[in-house]
């Protein structure tokens, strides 16, 4: 292997400005990685490297007129970068893992690939999801099930476990992925990364293909506090293409002045360690919080007692949002169609034939929750359930400054540990599920390991807009710690 994959996306930025290597090498060296890696892990669905290596030649014009003239570069000008396959790319096939979208190529970017794009980075391919991200494993890809780097017998967590995959294989440096319900904190945490999950319309959701449009959230995948920051500095932003967008300025993270500690009021759920969760994760969790008591904060327990409805509110309002956004794939608008001699025919063989099982369960149980009759029963009650939730968390904020938090009840589960049984497969969100619900953002990172050498993973969660302290948090943490830096065995094998 390359050892330039081994870099951060900081490291990277910083030797493509002194002229260690090219963009074009740094991108070969990733096309070379997926190569060696993409029959075991199957990380991504559509790869580009002709398109890539194209934005890496033009990265490296520009490199070389900089060296020359001096002047402003694009901040991540020539680094390496793979999209998660619901944000549309223009000329790149979008298939949100899903057999109806087959063919389906986007003559638009969306939002957030736009503004990488403008800041320099060079896109190698599509990586693979959970169907409409519908998922917590990447089992229910229409395209195939992705591999944990770590043990090929696990999953990588979803619905971004392609985007996970492929960050912790060095396959690319960092990634984008959505967030509906934890699935940008939960691969990350599977498989050793750090993940960020924005506030809420913190960035656009233009362009990217819709599960359920109140809790989406495009999100970060990499290996360290620095590199998400730097990811996500350029994301951020209002968009007029997209009314949920935060009208709020764009806010720089600093990250070299470390946070002051002495002022920091660190808040542990107390309802979180009352869960039953695998014992690695609760001794992760006791000795963060004593590494952050010796850099200097105050810890104490705080309650949020509305989130133990947390899962079956989600399960009400996730696929009632989901049963609208999806009735527009019918084999007319998009993607191919079954024959059928009537309307009501087509679309009940399009959409039989083509769409998962459990988009197929989420559809229904989103159509039955607003039916008439029911919709104030389920649906309704469900809103007012998650107003309290957000009471909550608004509680706890005027007590703390942020809140520490298992990311799963446990490391990465066996690959088909949970088939046929959804609901145990639901339960692996707890812990996720309300930064969604209350729009908060969150951040996991790596904090340790289990006693089968999967990693361990630990989130913080903060005020609205307060992104730049998690990063800076947790910055500040790697810092002192190295569970971030560990490599998975398979990648660094000959």
């Amino acid at each position: 292997m390359n050892e330039v994959l081994l870099l951060t996306a900081a490291q990277m930025q910083a030797g493509l400005r002194r002229g260690e290597y090219s963009s074009q090498e740094l991108t070969r060296a990733c096309l070379e990685q997926i190569e060696r890696l993409e029959d075991r892990l199957h990380a991504f669905i559509t790869l580009a490297p002709e398109m890539a290596l194209e934005q890496a030649r033009r990265a490296d014009e520009l490199l070389t007129a900089w060296r020359r003239q001096g002047g402003e570069l694009p901040p991540l000008l020539g680094i390496p970068l793979a999209v998660k396959d619901v944000l549309a790319v223009r000329g790149l096939p979008c298939t949100a893992g899903s057999r109806i979208l087959e063919g389906f190529v986007p003559p638009y970017n969306a939002t957030a690939v736009e503004r990488v794009l403008q800041a320099g980075a060079v896109v190698l391919g599509k990586t693979n999801t959970d169907e409409f991200a519908m998922g917590s494993s990447t089992e229910n890809s229409a395209f195939g099930v992705t591999h944990n780097p770590w043990n090929l017998e696990r999953v990588p967590g979803g619905s971004s476990g392609g985007s996970a995959a492929a960050v912790a294989g060095r396959m690319a440096p960092f990634a984008l992925g959505t967030d509906t319900g934890g699935s940008v904190r939960q691969p990350a945490a599977f498989c050793g990364l750090t993940g960020l999950k924005p506030t809420y319309g913190r960035i656009s959701r233009y362009g990217l293909f819709a599960y359920a449009s109140s809790l989406d959230t495009v999100g970060v995948l990499a290996h360290t506090a620095e590199d998400a920051a730097l990811l996500y500095g350029v994301m951020q932003g209002e968009d007029v293409r997209d009314a949920t967008s935060l009208r709020a300025p764009v806010e720089a993270v600093d990250l070299s002045a470390p946070p002051d500690f002495e002022r920091l009021r660190l808040g542990v759920v107390k309802e979180y360690r009352q869960h039953d969760i695998q014992p690695e994760i609760a001794a992760a969790l006791e000795k963060v919080v004593r590494q952050f008591q010796e850099m200097g904060a105050t810890v104490q327990e705080v309650s949020l007692p509305s989130t133990r409805h947390a899962v079956p509110v989600y399960y009400l309002i996730a696929p009632a949002e989901a049963s609208a956004n999806l009735a527009r794939y019918d084999g007319i608008r998009y993607g191919p169609r079954q024959p059928a001699d009537t309307l009501p025919d087509l679309y009940r063989r399009t959409r039989g034939r083509l769409f998962g099982r459990e988009v197929k369960r989420r559809i229904m149980l989103g159509t039955f929750a607003l039916s008439a009759g029911y919709q104030e029963a389920y649906y309704g009650k469900a809103q007012r359930v998650r107003q309290m939730m957000q009471q909550d968390f608004a509680r706890a904020f005027e007590q703390v400054d942020v809140l520490l938090a298992p990311v799963a009840p446990t490391t990465a589960f066996p690959i088909g540990a949970h088939r046929g049984d959804p609901l145990s497969m639901y339960l692996e969100d707890i812990f996720t599920l309300p930064a969604n619900l209350t729009g908060v953002p969150a951040i996991s990172f790596p904090a340790g390991f289990d006693q089968s050498g999967l990693p361990v993973g630990l989130q913080l969660l903060g005020g609205p807009r307060q992104e730049a302290l998690l990063l800076q948090l947790v910055h500040a943490f790697q810092q002192v710690t190295a569970w971030h830096n560990r490599t998975p065995p398979l990648v660094l094998e000959e």
